[in-house]
């Protein structure tokens, strides 16, 4: 608070446009503040850079660095900059401001998520980085208190502010290791070249994270915690979290393998990993056929007996059903530019420019500051000591003036209320026999039973010999009935146990008499009356007792030879079909680890191949003619329908092309259309034959100049009212087809397409 009384920024308006209200933040090499936009009406973010760094050459340049690889992403998931400025006194960007809180409190309130929360929030972290590796830029610092979540669950990756353009070598600028350590890559950790892949371990130690509710790599020292990223194995999610699916402890394992080629190589593989385990959870991928071989050892933390392997513990509000909606993704009043200390290599000489200290100690510095804590000393106890005398005169001059106030007042003198509070009241009138303490009321409360928790007379007030002082006595917490929930389904006594505010520790057995899923027993039996806040052991019937049979491996086997195994195993199919270009009836996962021990008649979950081809990916090239600017998009319809949206691209930074990535079968011819961004107009670019066997696609006809011309595109164009004479240019160097092109039916002008990567 006094920082900001003294704060001199406060009050400014930069460039005439934005008034400077509240400091939000305080990082290394910059502030952060909320501002006023007084010409859009609208509040936005300003870092400004430290004033004790601007005259440093090395701290401006990787201002406008960071400046430079920001302002080029353009991207929902990613936070907004809408301005930056340079000049000789302040150096600043102006940035979208995020009413949220960050995802590292979201999981600190949460402790383990669930697997598609999770997911949901790890897509659009990666969709964000997609983008930003798109461009060439390197996040090198992904950690949950970078990454923002907004009141709909919607994320935005912030500070890129150590990101720099990968194309240029791949290295930070001083080569050394700059992140923050329990996020960090193994790479990183040790100095080395950092490139896409680095990002992709940092988000695969977050999705570690969110499931488990710890970090794979834990300690009080920093330098051991980057060395275990590099040589340490990964714990195995499941020992954490015994009930996580194997496909997406497989993915976490992928995204943190030490090798960097044995990563996924884009964010978009991994982004397309999590697809497929979304549409089918219980798939495998077969990455590490170990988690389904039977060969990795299982713990249950929660296993008091350690002979049961399926014992949860549940406490209320723990489920996301039952927290409510608006404290899920924020809370109010939290600083959204939060930045957490990052970790630096022990070998970094240079100095630490976002932290503003020197690296570089000696014994001389040692000396100085032992000489400076020795003069200071003296000073400090002399001031202890005035305090000391000071406090001590203002207590003997107020006891004195009490004894003379109340001496030959006799039984009308006032004395001030004492405490009654958490006291006996035998207790209470021992200790001031000269009031009459009267218990008007016994109630339920948050003290032990026979307390005072209640006084008429508030302490501190004046009271004389012989005053009536109504007190209020506690019997205790109000208890809870837990009534007799045996035979009742686990879900149906959870809830009731949950809404009487009491815990549930639940156990499971074998019942040949009570159904698979009901209530055993509890402990204590119902019905009885317990203290708020009690546990209530719950043992859940498992069903008969059955054999136990080791799953085997129907990965690969016809269908019809999997059933007749499964039946001699006594053992349930399921069958889910997709698309695979694997012979029709061919099992290629299974939802159960090869070699684990199930009862008998336990259902087994198979995906099975239809025989069918996966639609296939083919990528659509486009040529941006020179002297184009603006904000642009490009769509791809099918029979008047829109296909692929493509993201928006500035063709300053475009390199002189662009690309669309369309999925399907066999053949089709698409028409392209050129979006302008900025006025909403819209002109066909063209047909293009599109060949998913061959993965190739060519221009019918069209022509893309013509079109960036007729939506005022080219530099001194104005837009055209007519479409532009089609010309054949093929994207690539395939013969065009020798098919119709599609009917070219415009689509409807100022469409809100969703972005596709």
């Amino acid at each position: 608070m006094e920082k900001e009384r003294n704060d001199k920024n406060i009050g400014k308006k930069l460039d005439g446009r934005y008034e400077i209200t509240e400091l939000i933040g305080e990082g290394g090499m910059a502030d952060v503040y909320r501002a006023t936009d007084v010409v859009d009406n609208k509040t936005v973010a300003v870092k400004i850079l430290k004033k004790e760094f601007a005259e440093n050459e090395e701290f401006l340049r990787r201002f406008r660095n960071e400046s430079k690889a920001i302002a080029v992403l353009s991207h929902p998931n990613i936070v907004k900059i809408f301005d930056v400025g340079f000049s000789e006194r302040i150096q600043f960007i102006v940035m979208e401001y995020i009413d949220g809180i960050t995802l590292n409190e979201y999981m600190e309130q949460q402790g383990q998520l669930g697997w598609k929360d999770a997911v949901h929030f790890i897509l659009q972290i990666l969709r964000a980085l997609q983008h930003a590796h798109s461009k060439g830029i390197v996040h090198r610092d992904i950690k949950p208190q970078n990454i923002m979540m907004l009141r709909d669950g919607t994320i935005k990756v912030m500070d890129f502010g150590i990101a720099k353009f990968a194309r240029e070598d791949g290295k930070t600028g001083t080569d050394k290791a700059i992140g923050t350590v329990h996020y960090i890559s193994p790479e990183q950790a040790r100095g080395g070249v950092t490139d896409a892949k680095s990002d992709i371990y940092s988000v695969g130690v977050m999705l570690y994270e969110m499931l488990t509710g710890k970090k794979p790599f834990d300690t009080d020292n920093p330098v051991s915690i980057a060395v275990m990223h590099m040589q340490a194995k990964v714990p195995m999610p499941h020992s954490i979290r015994p009930d996580i699916q194997i496909g997406l402890e497989e993915i976490i394992l992928k995204a943190m393998e030490k090798d960097p080629v044995n990563r996924y190589q884009s964010a978009r593989d991994m982004m397309d990993d999590l697809q497929t385990f979304k549409e089918n959870p219980d798939g495998v991928f077969g990455y590490y056929p170990e988690l389904f071989g039977g060969d990795v050892e299982e713990t249950d933390l929660f296993d008091e007996t350690g002979d049961s392997g399926k014992t949860r513990y549940y406490k209320p509000v723990t489920e996301e059903s039952e927290i409510p909606q608006e404290e899920r993704y924020y809370d109010d009043g939290q600083d959204p530019f939060y930045e957490e200390e990052q970790y630096y290599d022990e070998d970094y000489d240079d100095r630490d420019y976002d932290r503003g200290y020197s690296r570089d100690y000696d014994d001389e510095d040692d000396e100085e500051e032992e000489e400076e804590s020795r003069s200071l000393f003296v000073p400090i106890l002399s001031a202890v000591i005035i305090v000391v005398i000071v406090v001590a005169g203002v207590l003997f001059t107020t006891l004195i003036y009490g004894m003379l106030k109340n001496q030959g007042t006799g039984d009308n003198a006032e004395t001030g209320m004492p405490n009654l509070y958490n006291m006996d009241v035998e207790e209470a009138r021992r200790a001031y026999g000269d009031l009459d303490i009267v218990i008007i009321s016994r109630e339920y409360s948050d003290l032990e039973n026979g307390k005072i928790f209640d006084q008429d007379v508030k302490p501190n007030n004046p009271v004389k010999k012989g005053d009536t002082v109504n007190v209020k006595v506690s019997l205790g917490a109000k208890k809870v009935q837990l009534p007799d929930v045996k035979d009742w389904t686990y879900e149906m006594a959870k809830n009731e146990i949950l809404r009487l505010g009491l815990f549930v520790d639940k156990r499971s057995a074998y019942d040949d008499t009570v159904p698979e899923g009901n209530v055993i027993s509890t402990d204590p039996a119902g019905p009885t009356e317990l203290e708020p806040n009690s546990y209530v052991r719950v043992t859940v019937s498992l069903g008969k007792n059955k054999d136990v049979v080791a799953v085997p491996n129907f990965i690969g086997m016809d269908w019809d030879l999997a059933q007749t195994t499964a039946q001699g195993m006594k053992l349930v199919l399921g069958k889910k079909e997709v698309d695979d270009p694997s012979p029709e009836g061919t099992v290629l996962n299974q939802n159960v680890r090869v070699g684990e021990e199930v009862s008998e008649e336990t259902v087994i979950e198979l995906t099975v191949s239809s025989g069918k081809k996966k639609d296939q990916s083919v990528r659509v090239s486009f040529s941006i003619p020179a002297n184009t600017n603006g904000l642009f998009h490009i769509m791809l319809y099918e029979g008047g329908v829109a296909k692929v949206v493509g993201s928006s691209f500035n063709p300053e930074y475009a390199a002189g092309s662009t690309s669309l990535m369309v999925e399907g079968k066999d053949t089709a011819d698409m028409l392209a259309v050129l979006v302008n961004d900025n006025t909403g107009k819209t002109a066909n670019i063209g047909t293009y034959h599109i060949d998913f066997n061959a993965g190739t696609a060519s221009q019918v006809s069209g022509d893309i100049t013509a079109a960036f011309q007729e939506v005022g595109g080219l530099a001194g164009a104005q837009p055209q009212t007519t479409q532009a004479p089609a010309t054949q240019a093929p994207v690539e160097t395939q013969a065009p087809a020798t098919q119709a092109p599609v009917e070219t039916q415009a689509p409807v002008e100022n469409q809100d397409p969703a972005v596709v990567e």
